[in-house]
């Protein structure tokens, strides 16, 4: 039977080591929450295998160790690849997130250069490919997923040349201006082109690939307005795909007596059950805007003093990439600015930031949502922002207002939400301003639109949407590869034509010939 390859950089499955040996455990977050619930719907039927690095670095494992966490995590429908400390240390936290993640967010001060994250990078991207080279099967798809694996759909393409190669990309494509400054620019987009099919969440991003495309490669498209790039022999289909989520569940749990009871703990703790509740919600990352979020909060409070003790901010900063610089100083410039507006405009009885820098579990996550009356989710770049569509789906009375940057991917599917700049301070405290008074009949109309989309185009159906994407081209390609000459018959052509003493040429425009 064939089957669904999935690969990412991380597993849905984390490996971790305890007095027992070795224990695997379900991974929360990212793509791990987003593709999960499809994965494991269709590895029931073994027509799924989900590739990628189970979270413990090769020193760690004995020979031994790593051949039964195989076999373990393949009962899981999961294939392990072994990287070294060094390795990830060059890769993931070098070339991935200290080159790769500030340029194509629009931080290029932030972007490192490092040949050696470079070749890091490089032999990481083998190294995946040896892991799909040993379970891939003839008729099998392939689906790659993120900047961490750029180079791997062209490092599959040569030594596999008939696969379906799908790629997703999660995060923004910069602009070509951006996207040129990489030294390693050429091989990148050469990587990426090895797909059949290269999606992303929207048509910006999409456009801004095009552009670099043509100007670094020199492909265009095969005719204006079609998204299908003449690639040399082959074909590549570029399109746009938003993310959905798994809707169904998050409103099933949210409505369950579980996150009640959750949600009136919360409440407790916050005090007075008729105070006004906005949360906050990201990892901590500068792409994020946390910063710009919390100075436009305390804005709020100094335009609007007849809200001081009757709101209060649940400002929740997940830890993320703790052992890179700019992340730690962030750290530090967040917790010195909620301490500065709590000191400003706090009192005895009414603390105006609740700060949580902690995980929480899913259940704890879904209580927020349903506490919050305003979700104010202001990222400075976001490739598309999960966490606003968890909100609403969450939202299962219908109330609550949703204040969204303009520069998350999910705006485009998102107009009812009241859109900001996420650098504009007033704009934001306004809106929070316009969430607060906003009426429930508003609130539920707005919502309702929003959560009707959501529901219809699910993350099932964005993969299904993807994956019948990648067939339509293949299709495509069979159809071409058998109107065009391979070599040794171009070859043969070339010379009879020039042997021969009389020719006949039967030019044709659409096709016939």
């Amino acid at each position: 039977m064939n089957k669904l390859i999935l690969v990412s950089n991380r597993l849905p499955m984390r490996v971790e080591r305890d007095k027992r040996g070795l224990a695997i455990k379900s991974s929360v977050g990212g793509l791990a929450t987003g593709l999960g619930s499809f994965h494991l719907s269709r590895a029931q039927e073994r027509e799924s295998l989900w590739v990628g690095w189970p979270g413990l670095t090769a020193e760690n494992l004995t020979a031994q160790e790593r051949g039964e966490l195989r076999d373990r995590l393949l009962e899981e429908r999961c294939y392990p690849v072994f990287l070294s400390q060094k390795e990830l240390q060059d890769y993931y936290y070098g070339f991935c997130n200290k080159t790769l993640w500030p340029l194509f967010h629009y931080f290029p001060l932030y972007t490192s250069y490092e040949d050696r994250f470079w070749e890091a990078y490089r032999r990481a991207n083998e190294a995946f490919l040896e892991a799909v080279a040993e379970v891939v099967e003839p008729g099998d798809k392939i689906w790659i997923h993120d900047y961490h694996l750029l180079l791997l759909p062209g490092l599959i393409r040569e030594r596999f040349p008939e696969a379906a190669i799908g790629f997703f990309l999660h995060i923004p494509f910069p602009s070509s201006e951006l996207f040129r400054l990489l030294p390693w620019r050429e091989p990148l987009l050469e990587g990426l082109l090895g797909a059949d099919l290269i999606g992303f969440h929207t048509y910006d991003y999409l456009r801004h690939f095009l552009v670099s495309v043509r100007r670094l490669l020199g492909y265009s498209q095969l005719s204006a307005g079609k998204l299908i790039l003449s690639v040399g022999e082959r074909v590549v289909k570029v399109d746009a795909f938003p993310m959905g989520i798994d809707y169904d569940h998050f409103a099933r749990v949210a409505a369950s007596p579980e996150v009640e009871e959750e949600v009136h703990k919360l409440r407790a703790q916050l005090g007075d059950r008729d105070r006004k509740i906005i949360l906050s919600l990201d990892r901590l990352d500068y792409t994020k805007g946390l910063l710009q979020r919390l100075e436009a909060y305390d804005l709020f409070l100094e335009r609007f003093p007849g809200y001081r003790g009757k709101v209060t901010l649940v400002l929740k900063a997940i830890a993320s990439r703790t052992g890179i610089d700019h992340y730690q100083t962030m750290k530090g410039q967040l917790d010195e600015l909620v301490g500065r507006v709590n000191g400003r405009h706090g009192t005895l009885d009414w603390m105006p930031v609740w700060y949580l820098y902690r995980f929480l579990p899913e259940r704890e996550l879904i209580a927020l949502y349903r506490l919050a009356d305003v979700a104010l989710l202001t990222p400075l770049r976001d490739g598309m922002n999960l966490i606003a569509k968890e909100f609403l789906a969450a939202r299962v009375d219908g109330s609550g207002v949703l204040i969204l940057s303009e520069m998350a991917g999910a705006a485009k599917e998102l107009p009812e939400a009241l859109i900001v700049n996420p650098n504009n301070r007033e704009e934001i405290a306004q809106a929070i301003k316009t969430a607060l008074t906003m009426p429930l009949e508003e609130q539920r109309e707005r919502n309702r639109m929003m959560q009707a989309r959501l529901r219809r185009y699910n993350v099932v159906r964005w993969a299904e949407d993807f994956l019948e994407g990648l067939d339509a081209i293949k299709r495509m390609e069979s159809e071409l590869a058998a109107r065009r000459l391979i070599p040794s018959a171009r070859s043969s052509l070339i010379q009879d034509y020039l042997k021969a003493e009389r020719r006949l040429l039967l030019l044709d425009y659409d096709g016939t010939l």
